[in-house]
């Protein structure tokens, strides 16, 4: 079997790969040539991140695939029906990045209510000249504990958000489709462990309208889930971290908000026109910005290589 992690794998996933007797070819093919490579080297396995498209031409066009994996949670870069019912197998590793995620979201929220997005750009400019102003300028910073924080989704993600959320004090409240309630476990490093019910909501408004803090967590839409509407049911004074997709919050809306003082900070790990986003996004100082880096850490890739790894071990098995 043939693998192509067109998008890199990690060392402990490469290793994995390699001890079961797969072959791995670590090469970054154009996606105007992938197709050639695929057919030329006969690959069985195409591993990708968000970066490489599968879309159904590819598809077609390359008999040899017998397994698709995508090193995350999103697969909207692949036809993933249309695969499937070719008979390819079409896999991702939906937990191996949440706490990643839920951690970067927090990081923007810290940086937000303490102004770091704004200081970090700030101070190597004006930093020797007018230290005094900009302290000033940045001492109305709030504290996240007692606040309440809002999440969209109550997936592996979500859950991540809500467990951290729940750590440092804040009250919680979660919007789904529909109402559900989940137990949500937090362990410690002593071995303890302390369980939470956390119902959901399906009431947009009556969810929006007293949150300190909003964290969008949630697949990609067809249509905005946060639009001017919404905006308008909120407090003022909210920040808000979209972690999830571009697309699921209408920026032209945000910059709004912002302007009219109901959002006082929001941040931005993915854009609606990613890989190229608007310069009125990249040039206000309320927003804090990160170049989808939610799922990059070091170790999040790590355990994303090792659960593609064993998935398609196990996969081989049936193919064989």
């Amino acid at each position: 079997m043939k693998v192509l992690a067109n998008d890199g794998i990690s060392k402990a996933g490469e290793i994995a790969l390699k001890e079961a007797g797969i072959e791995l070819l670590e090469h970054k093919v154009a996606q105007e040539h992938l197709e050639n490579f695929i057919n030329e080297n006969q690959v069985d396995v195409l591993l990708v991140r968000s970066a490489t498209k599968v879309r159904q031409p590819l598809i077609d066009a390359c008999p040899s695939l017998k397994i698709i994996g995508r090193g995350g949670v999103g697969m909207d870069n692949i036809d993933v029906e249309y695969a499937r019912n070719k008979g390819i197998y079409v896999i991702n590793t939906p937990s191996a990045s949440s706490r990643s995620v839920a951690e970067m979201v927090f990081a923007h929220f810290f940086s937000l209510a303490r102004f770091l997005h704004e200081s970090n750009r700030m101070m190597p400019l004006e930093g020797d000249t007018k230290f005094d102003s900009l302290k000033k300028s940045y001492s109305k910073a709030v504290e996240l504990e007692g606040k309440t924080l809002g999440v969209i989704g109550f997936g592996g993600i979500g859950k991540e958000v809500v467990k951290i959320g729940i750590s440092l004090g804040m009250k919680i409240k979660v919007l789904t489709r529909k109402p559900k309630t989940e137990t949500i476990s937090i362990k410690f490093f002593d071995g303890q462990n302390i369980n939470f019910e956390v119902t959901s909501t399906n009431d947009t408004e009556a969810f929006l309208k007293d949150l300190d803090f909003l964290s969008i967590n949630t697949p990609k839409t067809d249509e905005y889930i946060i639009d001017s509407p919404q905006f308008e049911m909120m407090k003022e004074g909210i920040f808000i971290v979209n972690t999830a997709r571009g697309g699921v919050i209408n920026e032209v809306a945000l910059i709004s908000a912002i302007e009219q003082g109901i959002v006082k900070g929001a941040a931005l790990d993915v854009f609606e026109n990613e890989p190229n986003p608007e310069l009125t996004l990249l040039m206000n100082p309320q927003l804090s910005l990160s170049p989808h880096l939610g799922g990059n850490t070091l170790d999040a890739q790590e355990k994303i290589g090792t659960e593609l790894a064993a998935q398609i071990i196990e996969l081989k098995k049936k193919l064989d």
